[in-house]
């Protein structure tokens, strides 16, 4: 297992309800150990095992939810 760490920014983020579906959707990617949004800085950490997904997926999960993500 190759663990990974992206952080993305992603502004426009507002609100528990969001904090909690993106936790849930990313969460819910297989391969992902960790999700941490952090609402003030507009940022999303996560951990994940690169032999099952990758950055690209991660961040399409993100824009299908509705918003911009751009890894840092």
């Amino acid at each position: 297992m190759a663990k990974s760490k992206i952080e993305l920014s992603v502004p426009g983020m507002t609100g528990d309800g969001v904090v909690r579906n993106i936790e849930a959707n990313l969460g819910g990617v297989n391969g992902v150990e960790y999700v941490h949004v952090n609402l003030g800085a507009a940022k999303i950490t996560v951990e994940y095992d690169d032999s099952v997904t990758n950055a690209e997926q991660l961040i399409g999960t993100v824009e299908r939810l509705g918003f911009n993500a751009v890894q840092l």
